[in-house]
């Protein structure tokens, strides 16, 4: 089934079980096409109960179907009426549909009975989906629904049977209604993802407001805005103004009705992303010249040039993959595992694209900048600190650490945390990285603030332009 017309899945499979409920029919009957199997079913006598069979291309009651996927047993409390009740069982496979990347097998098992709502069953329903996933301590799966209400996915009111080594997973569910499975992370309980979620939210708002100082400050100050170094700080500034903007803004986009704003943050939010990580990068390469490279270098139109790198490359990769599917960008619905909503944002929908575009092109710039780091480490503190440490020159050593501080902030090393979160270090990990990563900008504020009465300093005192520097001091507070 292929996702056409922007129409969101829920209304979707209300309108096929509609259909489904509206056809009728004098006996059991069975359809199937390219991404579905339904069967209409009317019980020849009295009803006390029925198993339902499903394979990739037919259906049928009762008796097993071979490589049947699916299995739905239905109590007799359903008390079907011979001559008026038809259940309707359809498997849909969304093979087009971005709504869910974590659906296992793309898979939704609807269930209903016409013209009836079926909620509270005392006898569940057990529905049996076959699953080709890898399931391990870290990823599991869990039974949820499409509550038309809440147009969101929902656990309440079903339980996940399944141990480790199986490759069926049990929906015991006390309703009819379209259910699936999702593959989720069961490293995380509820309430750590809702805390993260609040300091994700609160930091990024933070940092955006005191971005948005910063680059004001930057502007109005002509001083300032004659030192390289500052403005590549600036540029930073500017890429994660843009991404703390819309990614506060993604769930409403995701909410609202139009897919052309969905669109657009979801680029918004990929394309800021990847300025960040540029801007990182090329402070790592600014910094190499300015520590390691210590001889007065002058590069013909250096801002020019660095800028069509930090700008010009994110929008280079967003404009390809847009011109490849411009569904690689769109409403993207993650579930917590133990909570019964689901929450939708405006990203990349294309998880193999996620990873690439994202987490690959960050390995690579992780890379760079720890080894820029490292050697401007190694350069800066066997000397440094030791004599300062002997001569108890305690005022030096501290401005010597809060300058690794600094590089750590400009760097964007504390994203590299991302690597780190897994196993027993996955929640303090994660915190540690939403902690850190969502107040980047304040941090970049305070740094800004520090280091404005040094740049006066170095400005006053040296007649060449600020890029050719050979030290520290431009960004050291």
């Amino acid at each position: 089934m292929s996702n056409s017309g922007g129409n969101n899945i829920y209304n979707v499979t209300k309108n096929i079980e509609n259909l489904l409920e509206s056809t009728r029919v004098d006996k059991t009957t069975t359809f199937s096409g390219k991404d579905y199997v339904a069967m209409l079913y009317k019980p020849n006598g009295t009803f006390n109960g029925v198993v339902f069979y499903a394979s990739e291309t037919q259906a049928g009651p009762d008796q097993p179907i071979y490589n049947s996927t699916v299995t739905a047993e239905l109590p007799g409390e359903l008390n079907i009426s011979k001559t008026e009740d038809v259940i309707v069982f359809i498997v849909l496979k969304l093979s087009d549909w971005k709504d869910f990347p974590e659906l296992n097998e793309n898979r939704l098992v609807g269930l209903s009975v016409r013209n009836r709502s079926i909620t509270g069953l005392k006898n569940r329903v057990n529905i049996s989906m076959s699953s080709s996933a890898e399931l391990n301590k870290t990823i599991r799966p869990q039974c949820v629904f499409l509550n038309n209400t809440s147009q969101a996915l929902s656990t309440e009111g079903c339980l996940t049977q399944w141990e480790y080594g199986q490759h069926q997973v049990i929906c015991s569910c006390d309703h009819l209604t379209y259910f699936g499975v999702l593959m989720v992370s069961s490293s995380l309980s509820s309430t750590d993802l809702r805390v993260l979620s609040y300091i994700t939210e609160i930091g990024c708002g933070i940092s955006l407001f005191f971005l948005v100082v910063t680059v004001f400050v930057f502007f109005t100050s002509s001083k300032i805005r004659v030192d390289d170094s500052k403005r590549i700080h600036i540029s930073l500034a500017i890429a994660l103004v843009l991404l703390n903007l819309h990614f506060l803004t993604t769930e409403m986009a995701a909410g609202s009705s139009s897919p052309g704003l969905c669109l657009y943050v979801a680029l918004a939010i990929h394309y800021s992303l990847l300025a960040t990580f540029c801007w990182m990068a090329l402070e790592g390469f600014h910094l190499y010249l300015l520590i390691i490279k210590v001889f007065n270098i002058h590069i013909n139109r250096y801002m020019v040039k660095i800028s069509v790198v930090g700008w010009g490359v994110p929008a280079v990769i967003v404009l390809v993959l847009l011109s490849i599917n411009k569904d690689f960008y769109g409403r993207y619905t993650f579930v917590d595992s133990s909570n019964s909503t689901s929450t939708a944002i405006c990203y990349i929908t294309d998880e193999k694209v996620k990873w690439v575009t994202t987490v690959g092109v960050f390995g690579l710039v992780f890379v760079f900048v720890m080894a820029i780091f490292l050697v401007t480490v190694r350069n800066m503190m066997p000397n440094c600190c030791q004599k300062e440490f002997e001569q108890k020159n305690w005022r030096g050593l501290k401005q010597n650490v809060c300058t690794v501080l600094v590089l750590f902030t400009l760097l964007g090393i504390t994203w590299g945390l991302v690597f780190f979160s897994f196993g027993q270090l996955t929640t303090p990990g994660l915190y540690l990285f939403c902690i850190l990563n969502s107040l980047q900008g304040f941090f970049i504020f305070l740094f800004f603030v520090m280091s404005r009465r040094k740049t006066k300093d170095i400005l006053t005192s040296s007649s060449e332009r600020p890029k050719t520097q050979n030290s520290l001091d431009t960004i050291s507070p």
